[in-house]
């Protein structure tokens, strides 16, 4: 079977909105150039979105358009690393989800030991910092 075959059964089977890389498809280190192709090919014909350099999510359509993954979907490799917590949301967005203000935030914030730059994912301004909103 080729790469791209074992890609495309593989994208099939994700949920719509689940963020995912090359990694995630387990294949052999020779087969990782031919992965990232065929991911970009899914991206072209549509199958896919890319939200960041390397990471590729299944759009979910809606009547009002395509929607985005959810806030903890994007951030995810910032929150976990190894099924180990290294991260929580904080800020507005979170507030906003537990119905605590109507306001909807384009930022979402990180509390975590790591502080870096803001950077951007999609229509989001990821903010990491060590401060507790």
């Amino acid at each position: 079977m080729k790469v791209s075959d074992i890609v495309i059964n593989k994208v099939e089977r994700l949920p719509n909105g689940y963020i995912f890389t090359y990694n995630d498809f387990n294949l052999p280190v020779e087969n990782k150039e031919a992965a990232i192709k065929a991911l970009n090919r899914l991206v072209k014909k549509g199958k896919l979105k890319k939200i960041s350099k390397g990471k590729f999510y299944k759009p979910e359509k809606s009547i009002f358009g395509t929607l985005l993954p959810n806030q903890y979907q994007i951030v995810k490799d910032l929150l976990e690393d190894d099924n180990k917590i290294i991260g929580y949301l904080t800020g507005y967005s979170i507030y906003n989800t537990l119905g605590l203000t109507t306001q909807v935030s384009n930022t979402i914030q990180i509390g975590t030991n790591n502080i870096r730059p803001n950077f951007k994912r999609e229509r989001y301004v990821i903010n990491l910092s060590n401060k507790i909103i």
